[in-house]
């Protein structure tokens, strides 16, 4: 086998170089090719399959753009294929979107139901088919109302009835349903889940009709009977319009507070009441305008109204003229009896008169707009009532000192706000909310004295401690300092103490020591032997020493003197 290859491999070498440049491009080209055409069949065969969403394509752009957003929304992965069809990755994935779909009411009109479903209605018998139909109903309707996040499991029962000749014979479409929520789901009282799961199975089934369907919960209960949920929801609406009317008066609230505050403070602007009556009923209002036609617009550029307009066009006009010549008519009796004119006519009745009738009927058009509004909800009247406190000031002595009262305490006098800076408080808060007359809307704005009793009390405390504080550490200070100018004096009583009865030590042991010297004088010159101690001879030798001392350095013992007299 090696030998096979050696060889194989060794003819391959000889082929290769006995090749030109043209042959080894041709087979360089054919190999990529090949290596090409390889890894797209792999990735072809590789990449995941997709399914249908609904069999139909979808031909209105408008409702394929609601549909996409909507999955687009909810998370479902999807793509559009050729002629605007939805594909998805798996059977799970697309029972979930047609869920949605159906929950939402996004199916696109004219839709057959079995494009949603994808079942097969092609049997053999009829008997089968039938069988087979209802078999695949079910199961995919249990497989779509299984695959919504909120229902863990269910029970679907649909009866099928077959079909009569007479209309008053059929039987009619019957469904009922077992609901086994999630922990936690709230599709038991969610109204708009319930009638998602309903209009699957009604859309599911033909002929099938809401009042024939049944959902119930794991304990009996019917979570479909919206006609008894009427209460609810009109509890439910009147919670909602509440909530708008307080997020309402919680917007004009914080506006003319915030407006008010910058200007006043929000110590002197606390109190605003706002109250909002709207109309939560829906309107709908046609009106018809009637106005001339403007044939040429005023020119903004000139000072004066230039425009041309004509109240109105003819559009036809007929005219009737109708005259009369002769006489009245007489009315007689029958022939042979006399008339039953009055006298006072009788001499009228051969009078010639003449008459003319002219009636004329001219039609005329008007610019005409026609309008429908639909209006809901909308605010009837806004009240709001503000208080503003004025300022309190301190009264001061000549000195700049504060007022302190005997009793205790500032004494403060209460400045209240002026009519006009009121007034324009009033009409910044009519700015604010868009004051209407016409509904009866009503701003108040008032100038009313808080009680600051409370505030006042710890002012007060907050000052008279300020002030104490202020007395305790002037006398610390004052005290402070009379000890330091007490100890001051004491030292330089004590120092001029000390001194004079150093130099009074000195002078008496000078005078002690002149007198024992003199007596020692004499002695020698009487020749006397006088005896020393030890202290004064030591005494005496250091005096002698300093005596020599001062004669031979006098600048040094000068030195040593001064820095003996600073010392001291």
């Amino acid at each position: 086998m090696n030998e096979w290859f050696k060889k194989a491999l060794e003819r391959i070498k000889t082929l290769w170089s006995s090749w030109g440049l043209v042959q080894k491009l041709i087979l360089a080209g054919v190999g990529m090719a090949v290596i090409v055409g390889i890894v797209v069949l792999v990735s072809v065969s590789g990449a995941p399959t997709q399914i249908r969403l609904i069999n139909t394509p979808i031909t209105n752009d408008g409702e394929l753009r609601l549909i996409t957003s909507r999955l687009d929304e909810e998370g479902v992965p999807f793509s559009i294929g050729e002629g605007n069809v939805l594909y998805v990755k798996d059977e799970p994935t697309r029972a979930r979107a047609n869920a949605i779909l159906l929950r939402e009411d996004l199916i696109p009109k004219g839709t057959d139901p079995w494009a949603v479903f994808s079942i097969d209605r092609f049997t053999v018998t009829d008997f089968e088919r039938n069988v087979n139909l209802r078999k695949a109903i079910i199961q995919e309707v249990t497989k779509h109302i299984e695959s919504l996040s909120d229902i863990d499991k269910a029970n679907v029962v649909i009866e099928i009835p077959e079909d009569k000749l007479f209309t008053e014979d059929q039987k009619p479409v019957m469904a009922s349903i077992i609901l086994y929520p999630k922990p936690g789901a709230d599709i038991s009282t969610n109204r708009k889940k319930l009638e998602g799961v309903q209009k699957i199975i009604r859309f599911a089934v033909s002929g099938l009709a809401d009042e024939n369907i049944v959902i119930t919960d794991q304990n009996g209960l019917v979570l479909n009977d919206f006609a008894g949920l009427e209460d609810f929801d009109r509890i439910e609406r009147t919670k909602r319009e509440q909530q708008l009317v307080q997020r309402q008066e919680a917007y004009y609230r914080a506006a003319v507070l915030k407006a008010l505050q910058q200007i006043y403070t929000s110590d002197r602007v606390r109190d605003l009441n706002i109250k909002i009556d709207m109309d939560m009923s829906k309107k709908s209002v046609s009106t018809e305008e009637h106005f001339p036609f403007v044939l040429k617009p005023d020119n903004p550029i000139t000072p004066y109204d230039d425009s041309l307009i004509q109240p109105s066009v003819r559009l036809s006009s007929e005219n009737t003229t109708y005259e009369y010549q002769g006489t009245g008519f007489n009315p007689e009796g029958p022939a042979g009896v006399e008339g039953q004119t009055a006298p006072a006519y009788k001499d009228l009745q051969n009078m010639v008169g003449k008459a003319t009738q002219t009636h004329t009927i001219e039609n005329e058009a008007l610019n005409t707009r026609k309008s429908v509004e639909d209006t809901s909800p909308a605010i009837d009247r806004v009240t709001i009532s503000v208080n503003i406190d004025g300022v309190w000031k301190w009264k001061y002595t000549d000195k700049g000192t504060p007022v302190v009262r005997p009793e205790g305490g500032i004494d403060r006098e209460y400045v209240a706000v002026s009519q006009s800076d009121l007034d324009a408080a009033a009409a910044l808060v009519r700015d604010a909310i868009g004051f209407n007359r016409m509904r009866g809307d009503s701003v108040t704005v008032r100038n009313i004295q808080f009680d600051r009793s409370l505030q006042f009390r710890e002012e007060d405390e907050a000052f008279l401690r300020r002030l104490q504080t202020n007395r305790i550490i002037l006398y610390s200070l004052v005290g402070v300092a009379f000890l330091l100018v007490a100890f001051i004096v004491f030292r330089l009583a004590s120092r001029e103490l000390e001194r004079r009865r150093r130099i009074s030590e000195e002078k008496r042991a000078l005078e002690q020591q002149m007198l024992r010297e003199n007596a020692i004088r004499q002695a020698e010159e009487q020749n006397i032997e006088v005896s020393m101690s030890v202290e004064e001879r030591k005494r005496m030798d250091l005096q002698e020493h300093a005596i020599n001392m001062a004669k031979e350095h006098p600048e040094d013992v000068a030195q040593l003197i001064r820095t003996w007299l600073r010392e001291e």
